[in-house]
């Protein structure tokens, strides 16, 4: 995406409320002509006041369009922020709204930090811009298209002078431009490289404290930052070079100006008022510049940054509803087959090969195996975070890949083995799973995963803010909280991934009532390691390298000697110790 289409893309953002644009537009433009008028009247007084007569017609007309400029220009600078602000906020949850439905590969390779600069960075940097452009840039444009005739009209010679003060200063512009180019490009690079760091650093801050890495990680922060700010005192340098050279061109001309001016009232080819004219011509270019100058200056720092904010706007997904995708019709039974389904992850060997198997309504499926033989990969497919490269999964009878996102996923409830809970309170996070439920309903779900009884000893009972990911829990407490979550959502699909692993004994004990209540007339696939779990299971999938190598009843498994004995002998499949 070339710098063009980058900032045309960004106009286009005010798409939703153009005419209002459009409307500031010519508003900036008509203070552009009261400002150009100014100078001129200005210049005008002077000369009726040295004649001795009509001067107070013109003072009034100069305060005329002075009160005018300054009723226009606060209108124009008020509504330019509240239109900028909402656009922001529209850009930012339209950013949001990508970012959350992109798929976990994204978020793995780009690190949360980066995603959230991105976002943060990218809808700050579009809300300068459209700020400058309404309340500044186009008054200051319209003003130095309209001073050039206007001045030529007074005197071309003087004119002349005001014209190579913008050659000079659009030339300058060109020149750091081009020099810095490359240079953003990098710094914006770094940048994404240290929110990366410190996002991965404080999502992961009980293991730097508890390995003590705090010096190996602040001397790794040292070097991100060093690499940084390398990077951005070259563009820096030319920035301020900028400044510097066309700070110099602004005074000289001022000089010229007069000079020239002096001149030429020697010879009485141009007026005192005149002079005075042209010197207000020039402060008033020379202020207009720099502001177009600044303005242009951070339109190429944030380049990078908005870029990487459309980026993640174009980002693909890898899975996403078709045309004609429908919705999973009520009642559904939960009837669940796998047809050869092949998934193999990008620019690897790694993946599942070849799966096929059913699950009937109320049947419960266990899969077992080494860590990476794709079991969590098995399940994730059935919920369309991943799209199989090949074979299909049916639900109902239905292809997945033919149903809604929505639809789909409304009918599945998942635990994961982290609990995935948000900084919020125990009733918020239980209500995930359904939104609108009654606290009633919120209650009989903690009730049935065994956490009432501990809800009630927090501080505030349902009302408890977690802290993030629920730090404020111990982990039983937050796995039972997450149990409770896939309750209240009652769907017909139970997804059970190491649920029960970090449970103490006795809890899982009671997690275990609460989850063959559950299953009772669901649908259940789990991933577990606890020979309590995968006993009760229908039908044991034991998986190998991305494959199914053994399936049978727990029974039938443990009798043979292949790889499920194996993993019970070396004890990678447990049975649960008593207190």
């Amino acid at each position: 995406m070339t710098t063009a289409d980058v900032y045309w893309r960004t106009l286009t953002l005010l798409g939703g409320e153009k005419w209002l644009a459009a409307l500031l537009s010519a508003t900036g433009v008509a203070i552009a002509i009261v400002q150009l008028a100014e100078p001129v009247l200005f210049g005008r007084m002077v000369d009726r006041l040295a004649e001795g007569s009509g001067a107070f017609t013109l003072i009034g007309t100069w305060a005329a369009f002075g009160l005018f400029g300054i009723f226009a220009s606060a209108i124009t600078a008020v509504s330019s922020d509240r239109l900028a602000h909402r656009a922001r906020l529209s850009a930012l949850g339209e950013a949001y709204s990508r970012a959350i439905t992109l798929p976990i590969s994204y978020h793995a390779e780009k690190g949360t930090g980066s995603v959230v600069r991105a976002i943060l960075a990218g809808t700050d940097a579009l809300f300068a811009l459209w700020l400058g452009i309404l309340r500044e840039q186009l008054t200051a444009l319209a003003g130095i298209i309209l001073l050039i005739p206007t001045a030529i009209s007074l005197d071309a010679r003087m004119a002349a002078i005001l014209a190579m003060l913008g050659l000079v200063y659009l030339v300058i512009n060109i020149l750091v431009i081009r020099k810095t180019r490359e240079g953003q490009a990098q710094v914006e690079k770094h940048s994404g490289r240290l929110y990366g760091r410190v996002g991965d650093v404080l999502g992961n801050v009980t293991v730097v404290q508890s390995y003590s890495r705090f010096a190996r990680e602040m001397q790794a922060m040292r070097q991100i930052t060093a690499n940084l700010l390398a990077a951005q005192y070259p563009v820096l340098t030319w920035w301020g070079l900028l400044t510097v050279l066309t700070r110099a061109a602004a005074t000289v001309t001022m000089v010229v100006v007069f000079a020239a001016g002096a001149v030429l009232a020697q010879r009485g080819e141009i007026t005192v008022g005149e002079i005075v004219s042209f010197g207000a011509f020039a402060g008033l270019m020379i202020g207009q510049l720099d502001r177009l100058s600044a303005f242009v200056g951070n339109i190429f720092r944030s380049t990078p940054t908005i870029r990487s904010y459309f980026e993640l706007l174009d980002a693909p997904a890898d899975v996403t509803d078709t045309q004609k995708a429908k919705a999973l019709v009520a009642p559904v039974l939960g009837q669940i087959e796998y047809r050869d389904v092949s998934y193999c992850f990008p620019g690897s060997d790694q993946g599942v090969f070849d799966l096929s198997f059913e699950a009937k309504p109320g049947q419960t499926i266990a899969l077992v195996g080494p860590t990476g033989s794709g079991k969590t990969t098995t399940l994730a497919l059935l919920q369309r975070l991943r799209q199989p490269d090949a074979g299909s999964i049916r639900v109902d009878g239905h292809d997945i890949a033919g149903l809604k996102l929505a639809s789909l996923r409304a009918n599945i409830a998942v635990v994961f083995q982290e609990a995935g809970l948000f900084n919020r309170s125990i009733a918020e996070n239980i209500r995930v799973g359904r939104p609108e439920a009654t606290d009633a309903e919120v209650e009989q779900a903690a009730r049935l995963a065994e956490a009432h009884h501990f809800i009630l000893r927090k501080p505030g009972n349902y009302g408890f803010v977690i802290g993030e990911r629920g730090n404020a829990l111990s982990g039983g407490e937050r796995q039972r909280i997450a149990i409770a979550r896939a309750v209240l959502k009652n769907a017909p699909i139970l997804i059970l991934d190491e649920a029960t692993s970090a449970l103490d004994p006795a809890t899982e004990a009671k997690i275990k009532r609460a989850i063959d209540k559950l299953r009772a007339n669901r649908t259940t696939l789990i991933i577990a390691h606890r020979l309590s779990t995968v006993a009760s299971a229908d039908q044991i999938l034991v998986l190998e390298g991305g494959r199914i190598v053994e399936r049978g009843s727990y029974h039938d498994l443990a009798q043979q000697d292949g790889l499920f004995a194996e993993l019970v002998r070396e004890g990678q499949i447990v049975e649960p110790k008593s207190d």
